[in-house]
């Protein structure tokens, strides 16, 4: 719901918690359609393969986050927006508020993120809250690498940050990392139970 509190003031409140991949899959055909884009020619402005946008709008498959940056910037839109539809405002006031039982679920084998404030477009960062999943991992799997920086603070758990250049470290509740994502990195859980991190990315053209 927009509230607006006046000329260039704006607040918006997301919705409930709601498991999104029949809503992203809904939402990535309905982008394409209105720019009236064939699988095709949504593979060509965004790198993802055809084969794999298919899947994605059947609710066949559910995109690493490397996938959402390259379908949010070939559609020229936020990762967020790949969810629901964010409100665009012009003036120098804008708000959006996250409650504790609100914001997108987008479930992954490694991960489980909650997007929140998403209502807003043309967002400088991209902040979720994350659950990093107790899960056997192999050494080439959940590698990840695009333009722009991450920071992670570890709310709960134990997860162990790998990157290409660095030997691995072990994180605690209460540690926090910051990384240039251009380098390889990954983000794997290292304890007894699921982790849970404040993760924040910065939005990022994909070529």
């Amino acid at each position: 719901m927009l509230a607006e509190t006046g000329k260039t003031e704006y607040e918006v409140h997301d919705n409930e918690i709601v498991t999104t991949e029949s809503e992203l899959a809904e939402r990535l055909r309905s982008l394409r359609r209105r720019r009236g884009w064939t699988l095709d020619q949504t593979s060509r402005a965004s790198g993802v393969a055809a084969s794999t946008l298919s899947k994605i709008e059947n609710s066949l498959m559910s995109p690493t986050y490397d996938v959402l940056l390259r379908l949010a910037s070939g559609l020229d839109v936020d990762v967020a927006e790949l969810f629901a539809s964010s409100q665009d405002h012009m003036g120098s006031g804008r708000r959006a508020i996250s409650r504790s039982d609100q914001g997108k679920l987008h479930d992954t084998p490694l991960y489980e993120h909650r997007i929140v404030c998403a209502q807003l477009s043309h967002k400088k960062m991209m902040p979720f809250v994350t659950r990093i999943k107790k899960h056997e991992i192999d050494n080439d799997e959940g590698w990840s690498q695009h333009d722009g920086e991450e920071f992670v603070y570890v709310l709960s758990g134990s997860i162990q940050l790998h990157t290409e250049y660095y030997e691995p470290e072990i994180l605690e509740a209460g540690d926090s990392f910051y990384i240039d994502s251009r380098m390889k990195h990954r983000v794997i859980n290292h304890g007894a139970e699921d982790a849970r991190v404040l993760w924040i990315s910065t939005k990022v053209d994909v070529s």
